[in-house]
């Protein structure tokens, strides 16, 4: 038998009042809330490490966060997240190394049906979000479900990104449409 819980990761219908996700909702929720209730950056470390599902050990994040699970978020080495960063992880959220999110950044995995029936049968299902390697993510920027980024992607401020895009990328606007290539620099 397949639990709620399964479904819900799977991105398929499923129930969101279900008694074991509504727990682990709440329990995201707290510890959310224990985490921006922290006043340096080590203690937030631990307190985002202990909510996420992984890490990196060099991460930052500020305070202002608010998840659904934490659990289904998945970040790499030399994270950061400004203020008030919202992750709606009911599917992965899965960032690479190098990340930067500006204030304000919502990365949101749920959605609900089309159809006004199942709508107000009060389902959803989700799709995840994957976030490449070296991408900067700016200022109240939002990323919906079953969007992959590339690495080296830098996603302007305001955007609304429905789509996936490549590497090497400026992309803009909403909905979010590529402004201009990256060109990276040769090292020596």
């Amino acid at each position: 038998m397949t639990t709620e819980k399964q479904k819900m990761i799977a991105g398929k219908m499923y129930d969101p009042s279900d008694r074991i996700l509504a727990q682990e909702r709440q329990a995201g929720h707290r510890k959310a809330q224990v985490f921006n209730q922290a006043t340096d950056d080590e203690t937030r470390k631990k307190r985002v490490q202990s909510l996420f599902g992984s890490t990196g050990e060099h991460i930052t994040v500020e305070p202002g966060l608010r998840v659904d699970y934490g659990s289904n978020i998945h970040v790499g080495e030399n994270f950061f997240a400004n203020f008030n960063c919202v992750f709606l992880d009911v599917c992965p959220i899965e960032i690479g190394a190098n990340a930067m999110l500006g204030p304000g950044v919502s990365i949101v995995t749920p959605e609900h049906p089309l159809d006004p029936t199942e709508r107000n049968a009060g389902y959803e299902f989700g799709r995840p979000v994957t976030i490449g390697d070296n991408c900067w993510i700016g200022a109240n920027a939002t990323i919906v479900g079953g969007v992959t980024l590339g690495d080296n992607v830098v996603v302007a401020a305001g955007a609304v990104v429905t789509q996936s895009f490549l590497d090497n990328v400026l992309i803009g606007g909403i909905p979010a449409k590529i402004i201009k290539p990256i060109t990276l620099k040769v090292q020596n």
